[in-house]
């Protein structure tokens, strides 16, 4: 014990602090054992199974070390130690010294083997009886080592007849008080704890579900204790100090006993609720963490589970000093009994325990009995689960029966409520996992971008488990405090922006009724008419019916389309109309002023073929002529409501007042983008008093107002092949026949097509001056340019400024389908050199998230949300994982609120909820939602290096199809499926060791030579590969012959109505359909 040394301060200042508690006995009001007691007496053994004792804990406690075989002597007026020689001189340094306040003096006594110590034990009765009354003595009655020393001792106690009072729960709740070392101490041991499970136990788990291994929970258990002192997985923590306060419990399958008695079982671990319980011990100090990973689970399971989260949360707020733990308990229990009052004869009868050097505190336990006050400082092991729920979606028998356990160590403070100390997330979101097998993941081919599905692929489960990396650098940690200032600001401002704005929210705007003909005498009078033929108007776009023997008149606009078939002798034209719950596009809502009304859903006319003697064509010339007409007036109609609908939210400007100076800054040969028509060509661009004015060749031109520009850009040549004039609108202008927000001028700077057959030599003179005469062009261009927003900025006044790019701060990414280089400027972020362009303003940004934030991919995608919740959020794809860091420091210095997520999220269902009751949205809190240490459990810590991300299994599919553009879409699906023909053969080969397929071969190699040509060994291979096709493709196989019978009877319902038809006498039929409320 040599280089051990005994902590002097840490000593005198526990044993003032148990004597004062002994001497003045009201400290501790619900046990008064402690003050009835004349002398406290301790015996340590040397049992190596006894782990847990009151007698070493308080060794521990006083010494910071476990004394084997010795005795303890705490008198009124002295204290008496007796062990071997070397303990002795580790409890030197404290000999004799009695100058401190409180402490009696101190006698050591070295152990005499000669006489077996009775001479020591005549000197410690005599001390015993010299202290108070000398009658009564305070033990440890659970404490009982056995060995030739302590057998001895106790039959020399035994022989005094003094009487033992147990006070075991004295002294615990005299060390249930951490100081400032021990809380340290009990830190350390959270975190190997947290590193453990989040490093070690969580991810061997995945590993299992992605692998669908078989393996025991007992293995498992013998992992975790190996995992403990491996320091690739435990960090920051001395490993030689650490050990298991008890062998991991994991438990799956229906067998579950929510206790920490239990053990880790020799079953075969169920990939359904998976309960984990572990604990590490850091110089004795006890730490421990419960969680449920659950597979798949339904939404009943969620819920309970969300309900055992929150419950904690209420244990959590109220561990404050002063109550009772009884009365942490009622509150708690009576919170359970409201939320789910069918769960209360499955929850666990206690709902935690003290611990500290112990593991468990029997006398301050988290129950209905227990009087014990809470003191700042407390450790406490909170954990609450239900057991025995039966799970009624289970298609296994193990999954029948499932429970639902979580815990973790919590520090009392002082006046806040208790902070958690073991940081691992624990909400459904981080600890679910969920699964897809084939059947779903090719239903849900189409639709990758879901947020919360997490899709399996090729007959394989795929868990992929996501974590953060544990560095941090001083910049994110400065970055972080100003995101927490930003955070503060912005829930504010939004709710006081809402406010002011009030509902704005435009009216619906409803269609008006078009009517074709105000009276019966405005109908035509021509000869189609009078006969009952269809005839079309094209004045007034309306087609003339025969029904029922009267002409009926239906306006072009309640026509959906129309089909026309020949079927034998007859011709049938089909006319289908909009109707209240048919199909219908975004320009169509709003169109029915009475929709409770009987409205024709479709009408079908015949003509026969046949030209009878006499007739000069064929009655169904009508039909065909019916046919053409409509069409042509149909594509005229919806041309002219096309434009109608662009013109109708454009803002009138102002008219261009011309400058008749001929100094006006000019540019010539500059392309405009978009085109004007079909046909690019070139132009020019000039400076008037109030606006800009282009002017093409062909004499088209496009005005541009200063006041209507919100941002101008002017982005050099350097590095690109154009140079550009870029003008945002505040409100769009019209050319073309469409609409423009954005309006570009350029000019290419060198040749953007390169003819790869006319270089002769790399210093060919002419390709030397050709590169000589692009530089030069280069620099005569980026003077012109610049020379003329000078001067247009001087004739605004600087009422119109131009930003340029900042492209050492660009980073690529994808905000439509190919990905370029976006550039931040002063007060956007955009991408000017790609059509369509992206261009953000910084002022409309309300906050940005980044989505699919993962260690192992290799880009992440930004989602810019604007302050306007109406708008739809604009999105950045495929960033460089490289560049977040990039991005981050950038958008922290424009002040900018920015969070990260490592899902996807849907975010036209988020905004449309926070836009149906933004009240109701920042009453919850807000934009924190979307903050990863929003969660609850990571009060008090602002750190997330010892917290675990969500876990989202996802497969390289999906990743691919993310990280590439989709014009690709198409080849990465067929690259896909040889993957998961290729896996698919593997697994049904699997069973074939190296010997079987030797055979085989040679069998092969004989059969060819018998026969002489290789025919036998193609169609071995054949049918081998049409094997595995036919595995790969037997949903698909399935889904084509579903179809085609589908087909097959739409064939024959049309066959049997043209059967129906040539039956029927009339001319035509008609369907009516009456819509329902």
């Amino acid at each position: 014990m040599g280089s051990i040394e005994l902590d002097k301060n840490v000593f005198y200042r526990r044993i003032k602090q148990l004597y004062s508690t002994w001497k003045e006995g009201t400290n501790i009001k619900h046990d008064d054992s402690l003050s009835k007691v004349d002398c406290i007496v301790t015996t340590v053994g040397n049992d190596e199974d006894t782990i847990y004792s009151k007698s070493t804990a308080l060794q521990t406690w006083l010494f910071g070390y476990e004394l084997t075989d010795t005795i303890s002597i705490f008198a009124e007026n002295c204290m008496v130690f007796l062990a071997s020689k070397k303990k002795i001189e580790f409890l030197k340094p404290v000999e004799g010294v009695s100058k401190e306040d409180g402490v009696p003096e101190i006698k050591l006594l070295v152990r005499q083997k000669d006489d077996k110590d009775k001479a020591n034990f005549e000197k410690l009765i005599e001390a015993i009886k010299g202290s108070k009354g000398g009658k009564s003595i305070g033990v440890f009655s659970k404490d009982n080592f056995s060995n030739e020393f302590c057998d001895l001792w106790k039959k020399a106690l035994k022989e005094q007849n003094f009487e033992q009072i147990d006070i075991s729960s004295s002294m615990a709740y005299v060390m249930a008080s951490k100081d400032e070392a021990e809380v340290l101490t009990v830190k350390k041991a959270c975190l190997a704890t947290v590193d453990v499970f989040t490093k070690y136990l969580k991810d061997t788990i995945m590993e299992i579900i992605d692998a669908d291994k078989k393996v025991k929970h007992s293995k498992l258990a013998e992992g975790v204790e190996s995992a403990l002192t491996d320091k690739k997985f435990v960090t920051g923590v001395d490993t030689s100090q650490l050990d298991m306060c008890y062998p991991a419990i994991i438990q799956s399958g229906g067998n579950y006993s929510l206790k920490f008695s239990a053990s880790s079982d020799k079953n075969i671990l169920h990939f359904g609720s998976i309960v984990c319980s572990l604990g590490a011990r850091y110089k004795s100090y006890c730490s421990n963490i419960v969680r449920t990973l659950l597979v798949n689970p339904s939404e009943t399971i969620q819920n309970y589970y969300n309900f055992l989260l929150n419950l904690e949360e209420e244990i959590i707020k109220n561990l404050v000093p002063g109550k009772k733990l009884s009365e942490v308990y009622e509150t708690a229990f009576k919170y359970a009994q409201k939320e789910q009052p069918k769960l209360i004869d499955k929850i666990t009868k206690t709902f935690g325990f003290g611990m500290g050097i112990e593991f468990r505190e029997n006398s301050l336990v988290i129950g209905p009995k227990c009087t014990a006050v809470v003191q700042k400082g407390m450790i406490f092991n909170v954990n609450v689960g239900i057991s025995n729920i039966e799970n009624k979606d289970s298609n296994d028998k193990e999954g029948k029966v499932y429970a639902l356990f979580i815990g973790d160590t919590v520090l009392v403070n002082d006046e806040s409520p208790a902070s958690v100390l073991t940081n691992s997330k624990k909400k459904i979101k981080n600890i679910g996992i969920f699964l897809k097998e084939d059947e779903e993941e090719e239903e849900e081919q189409n639709d990758k971008n879901k947020t919360d599905d997490i899709i399996g692929r090729s007959g394989r489960r795929n868990a992929v488990l996501d974590s953060k990396l544990r560095s941090e650098h001083s910049s994110e940690e400065k970055r972080k405090e100003h995101q927490k200032e930003l955070a503060q600001r912005l829930n504010e401002e939004a709710k006081e922006r809402l406010a002011k704005q009030g509902n704005n929210k435009d009216p619906e705007k409803v269609r008006k009724s078009t009517v074709s003909y105000k009276g019966i005498n405005q109908m035509p009078r021509e000869d189609e008419v009078k006969e009952l033929k269809l005839y079309v108007d094209r004045k007034y776009e309306t087609i003339i019916m025969p029904i029922y023997g009267l002409p009926v008149p239906f306006h072009i606009s309640t026509i959906k389309n129309i089909s026309q078939s020949v079927e034998g002798d007859y011709t049938y034209l089909r006319i289908n109309f909009f109707h209240p719950g048919a199909t219908m596009g975004k320009n169509e809502a709003g169109m029915y002023n009475n929709p409770d009304s009987t409205f024709v859903k479709e009408i079908t006319y015949r003509s026969t073929n046949t030209k009878e003697p006499g007739e000069l064509s064929a009655p169904s010339s009508n039909l065909n002529t019916a046919f053409r007409l409509i069409k042509e007036v149909q594509k005229k109609f919806k041309t002219r409501e096309a434009e109608e609908r662009e013109k109708e939210d454009l803002v009138k400007q102002d008219t261009l007042v011309l400058s008749q100076n001929k100094g006006n800054p000019k540019l010539k040969d500059l392309y405009i983008r978009p085109n004007i028509v079909a046909k690019r060509m070139t132009g020019s661009l000039e400076a008037h008093t109030n606006g800009f004015r282009y002017t093409s060749v062909r004499g088209d031109k496009v005005d541009i107002l200063y006041n209507n520009i919100r941002s101008a850009f002017f982005q050099p040549c350097d590095g690109e092949m154009i140079i550009l004039l870029h003008f945002h609108l505040k409100h769009a202008i019209m050319f073309g026949k469409k609409k423009h927000i954005d309006v570009q001028f350029y000019t290419e700077v060198g040749e953007i097509t390169t003819d790869l057959g006319k270089h002769q030599h790399m210093h060919d003179r002419d390709d030397l001056a050709a590169e000589q005469s692009e530089r030069e062009l280069r620099h005569r261009l980026k003077t012109a340019f610049k020379s003329f927003c000078e001067k247009v900025e001087g004739m605004t006044k600087q009422l119109l400024e131009f930003d340029t790019p900042f492209r050492d701060l660009g980073f690529p990414g994808a905000p439509f389908r190919s990905t370029v280089l976006l550039q931040p400027t002063s007060g956007s972020l955009v991408c000017l050199t790609e059509w369509p362009p992206f261009v953000v303003m910084l002022e409309d940004i309300e906050l940005v998230h980044f989505e699919r934030v993962q260690f192992h991919l290799k880009n992440f995608d930004m989602i810019f949300v604007f302050k306007d919740y109406h708008k739809k959020t604009a999105a950045v794809n495929a960033i460089p994982m490289n560049m977040l860091d990039h991005v981050k420091e950038w958008l922290n210095s424009c002040d900018i609120r920015y969070s990260e997520g490592i899902q996807s999220l849907n975010w036209a269902k988020i905004m449309k909820t926070i836009t149906d009751d933004p009240e109701g949205f920042f009453e919850q809190g807000g934009w924190t939602f979307l903050d990863p240490e929003s969660d609850a459990e990571n009060a008090g810590d602002d750190s997330e290096d010892e917290e675990d991300d969500a876990y989202e299994p996802t497969d390289d599919e999906s990743v691919e199809s993310e990280d590439s553009d989709e014009e690709y879409s198409d080849a990465s699906e067929s690259e896909d499926e040889e993957d998961e023909s290729e896996e698919l053969g593997t697994d049904e080969e699997s069973g074939k060791d190296w010997s079987d397929l030797e055979r085989e071969a040679a069998e092969e190699d004989r059969e060819r030579e018998r026969n002489g040509d290789r025919e036998p060994v193609t169609k071995h291979r054949n049918d081998k590969h049409r094997r595995n096709d036919k595995h790969h493709s037997s949903s698909s196989k399935h889904r084509s012959s579903s179809s085609g019978k589908h087909h097959h009877h739409s064939s024959s319902s049309s066959k049997k109505r043209s059967r129906d038809d040539s039956r029927d006498n009339s001319h035509h039929h008609h369907k009516s359909k009456k819509s329902k409320k």
